[in-house]
């Protein structure tokens, strides 16, 4: 009988520590993946509208690419030299309780680069110099998670998946053979690491990447159907076939397909 009760208790506490072992487990996953990282953040007042115009990604004007307000430029510690361009972020305020409105966040998309001022130390006026981590924010995102006056505040920000309406746009620009295509909304991982274009009478060729989102190829691809081959840097590959019909003309643009957000 002894023998028998001890036999059980051997399974109960096997079966207790699989069930343990896998609670936690599956609890932790979700905090991996949201990690909350700190950096401070400052915003810019555009005195005109043409000053959200133009950017280190190549999106011009903010308004017309769907980026609007919810934007942020990035200090070299996390601008990755453009890669970073279209990736999305969650940010909050944190620490100050005077300037800081509680249990709010916004979600914004990496669009441009704060330079480094190295005539200041990185803790002393050079608020984007390595190795800081800065976002610089327009007013109007800024003032959703802080009072204005509070200027140069503490926060805490994330990497999120981005969420886009509509499929991925492909702006061609360029001339004759030369090739150069701005891709823009895209969602998921939001950010491109690769791109190879086909042509009707050509097989896939890679891109190069001029600067931001910007993409260029040395190429005759004129009076044919253009393809798409894009991967973001989760790895995730997606191909856009014939986006561009044969007829297609330098200053278009084009709707592809879209990454899962």
């Amino acid at each position: 009988m002894s023998a028998t009760r001890s036999i059980l208790l051997v399974i109960a506490f096997t079966l207790a520590s699989r069930i343990t072992a896998h609670y936690h487990s599956s609890t932790s996953s979700p905090s991996q993946q949201a990690e909350w990282r700190p950096a401070r953040a400052t915003y810019y007042a555009a005195a005109d509208p043409r000053d959200a115009v133009g950017g280190a990604c190549g999106y011009g004007d903010l308004g017309k690419s769907g980026y609007g307000k919810a934007t942020a430029g990035l200090s070299t510690a996390l601008f990755e030299r453009g890669q970073i361009c279209g990736a999305c972020f969650e940010v909050r305020c944190v620490e100050d309780l005077r300037w800081c409105i509680p249990g709010t966040s916004i979600i914004v998309t990496a669009t441009n680069f704060c330079a480094p001022n190295y005539g200041f130390p990185a803790d002393g006026g050079g608020r984007c110099n390595p190795p800081n981590s800065h976002f610089v924010l327009p007013i109007e995102a800024f003032e959703k998670i802080a009072i204005w006056k509070a200027s140069n505040m503490p926060i805490q920000y994330r990497r999120i998946k981005c969420r886009k309406e509509g499929g991925m746009r492909f702006a061609i620009d360029g001339a004759g053979i030369f090739l150069s295509v701005l891709i823009t909304n895209v969602a998921g991982a939001g950010d491109i690491v690769a791109v190879k274009i086909k042509g009707l009478r050509t097989g896939w060729l890679p891109m190069g990447r001029n600067w931001g989102q910007n993409w260029h190829i040395n190429a005759d691809l004129r009076n044919q159907p253009l393809s798409f081959e894009v991967t973001s840097s989760d790895g995730t590959t997606l191909t856009s076939y014939s986006v561009a019909s044969q007829n297609w003309n330098f200053g278009q643009t084009f709707i592809g397909k879209q990454l899962d957000s």
